[in-house]
């Protein structure tokens, strides 16, 4: 847990998927803005947040804890895009982009849980 939680390509990742997240929710319907938008912002924040506040935790499992919170998050976001472009508020070309980041973060955060659970358990 040496590094800092900026150098850790998980929250790297997180905090450009959070960019971009802000950027193409500006499309949805205004009447959206205290709904799906607000949730999506919302769930989409909570991920690199944390990663970030698991690193600085004092021990590997607080911090594999916070990592999993980060992955339901993740999850979160997902659904709540595919809801958005089931109801037609995004396009494909952009919704699909944003669930391949939101795959790829996944796997890297699995990565990093599944790395953190062997070191604690042995």
């Amino acid at each position: 847990m040496g590094q800092s939680y900026q150098e850790l390509i998980a929250w790297q990742k997180a905090m450009v998927l959070v960019t971009d997240i802000y950027r193409a929710t500006r499309t949805l319907p205004k009447e959206e803005t205290y709904g799906l938008t607000s949730q999506i912002r919302r769930a989409a924040v909570s991920v690199p947040s944390n990663i970030a506040e698991g690193q600085a935790r004092q021990s590997q499992k607080e911090f594999r804890q916070f990592l999993s919170h980060a992955r339901g998050s993740l999850v979160e976001v997902e659904t709540q895009f595919l809801i958005a472009r089931n109801l037609g508020f995004l396009n494909e070309l952009a919704s699909k982009a944003l669930l391949d980041s939101v795959a790829g973060l996944g796997r890297i955060l699995n990565g990093l849980i599944a790395s953190i659970r062997l070191r604690t358990e042995n």
